[in-house]
């Protein structure tokens, strides 16, 4: 592989992007809505950090807004939901404690990039 395709791929332009929501559940139909977008969220590869929380790796900004677009578009109609980019390097900083034990980050699954 070239430099060309490593520095591509480097800490400050792949992305984190992340979901955050708090959506209604009071009735069966908000419930329904909410496991549907949690579901949609899951098939456009991300992936749950907490309950609430969802990430999704992406290799270049242009990957990031595709992933965003698709975001936007199955938002519900109801509740609050949050998107955040942010860059590999930044995620990397991330401390993350389960109770008082610090864990270590995971590293990112393989994503396939097709030109």
């Amino acid at each position: 592989m070239d430099e060309k395709y490593f520095s591509r791929l480097n800490q400050y332009r792949s992305l984190w992007v992340l979901v955050f929501f708090d959506l209604p559940t009071e009735t069966r139909k908000d419930r329904k809505v909410a496991t549907s977008f949690r579901k949609k969220l899951l098939d456009d590869g991300f992936a749950m950090f907490q309950f609430s929380i969802y990430m999704r790796f992406c290799a270049s900004r242009e990957n990031a807004d595709v992933h965003i677009k698709r975001t936007k578009k199955n938002l519900p109609p109801k509740g609050k939901v949050g998107i955040m980019s942010i860059t590999d390097k930044q995620f990397g900083m991330m401390e993350v404690f389960f109770g008082t034990s610090k864990q270590e980050t995971e590293p990112p699954s393989q994503q396939l990039e097709l030109f």
